[in-house]
């Protein structure tokens, strides 16, 4: 084994994952739990919950339990406060900013995929890849995630 995957083996990759559909986020779960990265996983099912998650609001207020993630996967289509607002929130904060934000959707709208780079995402995947087919295949949105490493 090389430097570069010892390294890769040994360092936790913290994940907020914002998606509200059950089943989508146990997908996700599932492949990250199949691959050999070593990931902490949190889920919020909706725009505010993920806000409460970053600022440390509510039931997230401890920094211990609920560090600053290191990527974030965000569903564009969310109750309460949509992706690009969140996206919007993330990116206008400094102490966020950095922070790699993949966008996992259903949507293919040119001006959902134009305003969310505007806004500053770092990866558009489109869900039908491998969630709508429910083949459970995350190779792509695993490479993206590693590429932030």
């Amino acid at each position: 084994m090389g430097e570069r995957e010892r390294g890769r083996e040994e360092k936790e990759l913290k994940i907020l994952l914002v998606e509200d559909l059950k089943e989508h986020a146990l997908i996700i779960k599932n492949a990250l739990k199949k691959s050999n990265l070593k990931t902490r996983l949190w889920v919020c099912e909706d725009g505010e919950e993920a806000l409460d998650f970053l600022y440390h609001r509510g039931d997230y207020e401890s920094e211990e339990d609920y560090p600053k993630p290191d990527v974030i996967v965000l569903d564009l289509r969310l109750p309460k406060i949509d992706g690009i607002e969140v996206l919007k929130q993330i990116k206008s904060e400094d102490r966020l900013k950095d922070i790699p934000v993949i966008v996992l959707t259903a949507s293919d709208r040119p001006e959902d995929i134009l305003n969310a780079y505007e806004e500053g995402v770092s990866s558009y995947l489109m869900k039908s890849a491998f969630i709508v087919q429910k083949t459970g295949k995350m190779e792509k949105l695993l490479e993206v995630i590693l590429s932030f490493r």
